[in-house]
């Protein structure tokens, strides 16, 4: 129960910081609308089937916006030296890692919110939320618990804004792909027999990087 307590003080105080200022969440929303937007001009003029592409633009605009909020994961309270607090603090360093973990996943997951509603009415498309909104958490949990990771170790160096995706992207391949796939096939209304593999990947690589990512924190941290 202490170890919840603690996860949970993590995210409120993100939380709490984050309504105060708006400055991520909005500028993660932004961002993706820009995407959705540019993608569905181009689209547009070359007529094309958005149930074969709109996997790939749903995850570039995931991605690239999520890249934003994370980057700013640890870098805004290193920039404040309030970090240091927190780490000096008695709490649990696992317990700092899922609460920013849990933190971002909430900021993504309020991005896709808005997101997905405007991609359907952009493209006219009517979405199967389910099992789409299903593969697009899974797909967002690992992403969230890697980028948590590697925010921390790009934000004590001087190039972290391009530090984060130059190390986050090569390490996320394999669950974006299987992200991806399972879209393509949520979009698509395929079989789930014809997705499954890309399924176990999916949950594979959530399992993986969420537990290398709680144990190798506290090192990280300490660094």
């Amino acid at each position: 129960m202490r170890f919840l307590r603690q996860v949970l003080a993590i995210v409120q105080k993100d939380l709490a910081a984050e309504l105060r200022t708006k400055e991520n969440l909005s500028a993660m929303v932004v961002f993706s609308l820009i995407v959705l937007v540019i993608f569905n001009f181009a689209f547009e003029l070359q007529g094309v089937d958005i149930t074969v592409v709109g996997a790939g633009v749903l995850w570039v605009a995931f991605t690239f916006s999520g890249i934003l909020g994370l980057g700013r994961s640890f870098a805004a309270e290193k920039d404040k030296g309030s970090l240091e607090g927190v780490l000096l603090s008695p709490v649990d360093r696992g317990a700092i890692f899922l609460g920013k973990a849990i933190s971002n996943f909430i900021f993504i997951s309020a991005m896709q919110a808005v997101t997905l509603p405007l991609f359907a009415i952009l493209n006219n498309v009517a979405l199967p939320w389910f099992p789409l909104v299903l593969y697009i958490v899974l797909g967002t949990i690992g992403f969230a618990a890697m980028g948590t990771l590697l925010s921390a170790i790009a934000a004590s160096t001087k190039m972290r804004e391009v530090m984060l995706p130059i190390l986050l992207f090569p390490v996320s391949i394999p669950l974006l792909m299987a992200a991806v796939k399972l879209t393509v096939g949520a979009l698509q209304a395929r079989a789930f027999s014809e997705v499954a593999l890309w399924f176990n990947i999916l949950i594979l690589y959530d399992v993986l990087f969420v537990v290398v990512a709680f144990w190798v924190f506290e090192y990280v941290v300490e660094e």
